[in-house]
């Protein structure tokens, strides 16, 4: 388990809003009665930058963004289990380019939608219990990973259905999987963390050679030799409590519990020790009254700044790479008091999605700089 090395103490961001970027509310839909849990851009291809995916209830809803503050509805797939509620969405796309939106939650069933179509693509059964985030590999996006309550992650590939990897065992996690995340330029590389309050950082290198099999295998995806993935390269103790929201910002690592602020920490590996090493925390972000887990931040596609909902329905937008935090500002309206599950930034940071406890999405635009 990583210890904290004796540095220099974290720089702590101050709560005054630096009006750097002004946003205002363009639009406010209310999607329906069931709460949402995620709303998320297409990075994946730059043709539908603008478009975007919410989640709530057995529903999945694809909307794009157009100016003016507009957002039309382009698809809406609706599970046939009225039971199912889905927490999670991304974006993911086929080998030819097909937009994919990939779907978990209650169920413990990843739906693969084509965007397109708005028929299911590939349905992924193997999770023991509810899926909590699914994530997709920026440079390989047709492989995706799962964080389940069932205390695993899984690697998939969306085209051929197969599931690649499992993370867990012996050294993996010993409660719910909240949240997972890609590493930004090592392909080998992801991080994961959950209700065991740790994050691990997992490396897929010994066994990259299934990872390419799977874009090649034509027998069942049944049949597939899926491995155990059972120790993490490095252990991370950076909260006392539940992790619900882990991103890579570089070799660095954000992450966020139930006490009012996300961490910026940097894994120190030690080579001859896997699983070992020391956490230099580096900065805090606070963010008032985000003590409630299952509250997850976005970042703008350069990981220039984050976004964060809080229980009260306010949206904190935190300067990433600048040191003390700068708050680039704060974003609240009379009407929106519902817990904000999550945000989404757009591609430049100029929009600003909120998904809401109550059912409904908020619209922020960047206002032009006089």
């Amino acid at each position: 388990m990583a210890k904290f090395s004796l540095g220099s103490e974290p720089v702590v961001g101050v709560l005054t809003p630096s009006k750097k970027r002004e946003y205002r509310v363009t639009n406010r839909l209310q999607e329906g009665k069931r709460p949402l849990y995620a709303v998320v851009f297409n990075f994946i291809d730059s043709r539908y930058f603008n478009v975007f995916a919410t989640v709530g209830g057995n529903r999945v809803t694809i909307y794009q963004c157009l100016d003016g503050g507009v957002i039309a509805v382009l698809q809406s797939y609706i599970d046939d289990d009225k039971e199912e509620s889905f927490y999670t969405v991304s974006w993911a796309c086929n080998t030819d380019g097909t937009p994919f939106a990939v779907a978990g939650g209650i169920n413990g069933i990843i739906r693969v939608i084509d965007a397109g179509s708005e028929k299911i693509h590939k349905s992924f059964v193997g999770h023991g219990d509810s899926i909590n985030e699914i994530r997709t590999q920026p440079m390989k996006p047709s492989l995706v990973v799962s964080a389940s309550k069932d205390e695993s992650v899984r690697l998939w590939n969306v085209q051929t259905g197969i599931c690649i990897l499992i993370f867990a065992g012996a050294g993996g996690h010993r409660n719910e999987v909240l949240s997972v995340d890609f590493h930004p330029s090592d392909i080998y590389r992801i991080a994961s963390c959950g209700m065991d309050n740790t994050v691990k950082i997992w490396s897929m290198k010994e066994f990259w050679t299934y990872v390419e099999k799977s874009f090649t295998w034509t027998d069942l995806p049944s049949k597939f030799p899926t491995k155990y993935v059972q120790f993490p390269v490095f252990i991370a103790s950076v909260h006392s409590n539940y992790v619900d929201c882990n991103r890579w910002l570089g070799d660095f690592m954000l992450s966020k519990s139930v006490d009012n602020e996300i961490v910026l920490w940097e894994p120190k590996m030690k080579e001859q020790s896997p699983g070992e090493g020391t956490v230099d925390i580096l900065q805090k972000y606070p963010v008032p009254e985000c003590d409630i887990w299952f509250i997850k931040f976005s970042c703008d596609f350069h990981y220039n700044a984050a976004a964060i909902g809080n229980r009260e329905g306010k949206i904190y937008v935190w300067e990433l790479q600048s040191s003390p935090p700068v708050l680039i500002t704060r974003l609240s309206h009379a009407q929106s008091k519902s817990p904000i599950r999550q945000t989404a930034m757009s591609f430049d940071g100029s929009t600003i999605l909120s998904c809401c406890e109550d059912g409904t999405i908020w619209r922020w635009d960047a206002m032009a700089t006089s």
